[in-house]
């Protein structure tokens, strides 16, 4: 098993407050790794502390062989790691075609075939081309920002909560396409997720996330799995098979 990355002993604090103390866990080439916890569990600070925007107090993260632990954010970047933010992040005044231009600047080497390649994935997008990335639908942003995202030929994508505010076929729409892309190989990925169709359908393991620690590892495809997720999530078994 090649690892896509490694990740030991990250600690991270906002100012005095501890808010991750001790993650450590690794990802496989090809992987699709769910991390799934409630509000304030400290998701989207450890998104934030791989992509580079918050500085480590301890801990190291290896991508693809290489010691990033105190690399920019640039050069994550460069390195193959792309992330979808929380709240999507595009550009609202530039339109749909110049967002996704805005993606090869992150790429390791600039291709403007590449946005065509990317486009064939999102048929949705081919008619708002000429649209301004505000006037799109929030579900319609999302494929924009995960299309952009894919521009800059990533090796490792970070998807933070991209089920947030969306309406389902967009999910459905989301969730084929990434298994497109998965099964085609050299793709991995970290998603973020509250959402347990969503996670469960993308993710090759899950683990949990409470008060900035990793608290347990779930297998989607195990016979326990529905009362495991019950257990974690407080509701009964059967509302658990149900999501």
């Amino acid at each position: 098993m090649r690892l896509m990355l490694e990740v030991s002993g990250l600690h991270v604090a906002y100012g005095r407050i501890p808010i991750l103390t001790g993650i450590d866990f690794q990802l496989a080439e090809g992987e699709f790794l769910g991390i799934l916890g409630h509000n304030g569990m400290g998701k989207t600070t450890l998104m934030r502390a791989l992509t580079g925007s918050l500085p480590l107090l301890a801990g190291k993260v290896i991508l693809a062989g290489a010691d990033i632990s105190k690399a920019a954010v640039y050069r994550r970047a460069r390195l193959g790691l792309g992330l979808v933010p929380q709240g999507r992040d595009i550009f609202p005044d530039l339109t749909v075609m110049a967002n996704l231009r805005m993606g090869l600047a992150a790429a390791a080497r600039e291709d403007a075939a590449v946005v065509d390649e990317v486009l064939e994935e999102f048929p949705r997008l081919h008619r708002l081309l000429d649209r301004k990335g505000g006037a799109l639908s929030g579900g319609e942003q999302q494929l924009l920002a995960l299309a952009r995202c894919l521009c800059s030929r990533p090796r490792l994508i970070l998807l933070d909560e991209p089920t947030e505010g969306i309406q389902p076929s967009i999910i459905e729409e989301i969730i084929e396409t990434l298994l497109r892309i998965k099964a085609r190989g050299g793709l991995s990925m970290i998603l973020v997720e509250q959402n347990l169709e969503f996670i469960t359908a993308l993710s090759d393991r899950i683990l949990t996330i409470q008060k900035g620690r990793i608290t347990g590892e779930l297998d989607p495809k195990s016979a326990d799995f529905a009362s495991a997720i019950a257990a974690y999530a407080g509701m009964d078994s059967h509302a658990a098979e149900q999501a």
